[in-house]
């Protein structure tokens, strides 16, 4: 039941992180403002599944994988709200934004939709390997991150760039640059969400080891 009630929040969450990218790309405002208000069901699913999970410790007293993988839903599932208020922010760029969208070019150059695209596939991946309690999974997500961040990292010399040559752009192309900043934390909580899974099925654990 507690497994089920991840996997519902987190079909959700991804929803919602899909409509972001649509809503930014199309500049659809109305999406926008239905992922904002989406967003308390969000919560709710965190809320009832911390209350959930500690009344089954309680009654069961889980040890070993029980445990672990009682423990793992606990922090998947904060994960997965703090990956939906990223989708919301988003979602409230486009509401306060709309009538300033960036042109075309400037997205396809900073790679904005790959972005969201490969934070999407991370998110779908993590899910399959929860659901299959498969960890093989494991090294593709995180390699993806990489490609996250190295998007980011690029981003401030373009946008630099193209702010010279569009100087009435300035506030907006800040904005895009936090925008792109929210797309990057979520690759983070992607990947830690894959290390709570290979804790959950695996017994290891994969926090700082990547440092």
């Amino acid at each position: 039941m507690l497994k089920e009630e991840v996997s519902q929040m987190w079909k959700l969450v991804l929803s919602q992180l899909e409509k972001a990218k649509q809503s930014f790309l199309n500049g659809d405002v109305e999406l926008a403002r239905e992922i904002a208000s989406r967003e308390k069901r969000v919560d709710a699913f965190e809320l009832k599944i911390d209350s959930d999970c500690e009344n089954y410790i309680v009654l069961y007293s889980p040890v070993a994988i029980d445990l672990r993988l009682v423990l793992s839903l606990i922090k998947i599932s904060i994960t997965l709200e703090r990956i939906g208020d990223f989708a919301e922010s988003i979602a409230r760029y486009v509401i306060e934004d709309g009538n300033n969208r960036p042109d075309t070019q400037i997205v396809e150059e900073l790679q904005i939709e790959k972005m969201f695209d490969t934070l999407i596939n991370m998110l779908s991946d993590s899910f399959v390997a929860l659901e299959s309690e498969n960890t093989r999974l494991s090294g593709k997500i995180m390699a993806k991150d990489n490609e996250i961040d190295m998007i980011y990292s690029n981003s401030f010399d373009i946008l630099a760039s193209y702010l010279q040559k569009n100087p009435d752009f300035i506030r907006n192309g800040l904005n895009i640059i936090l925008l792109m900043r929210k797309l990057e934390r979520i690759g983070d909580h992607c990947n830690n969400i894959v290390e709570e899974i290979v804790f959950y099925v695996d017994a290891k654990v994969l926090k700082h080891a990547r440092n």
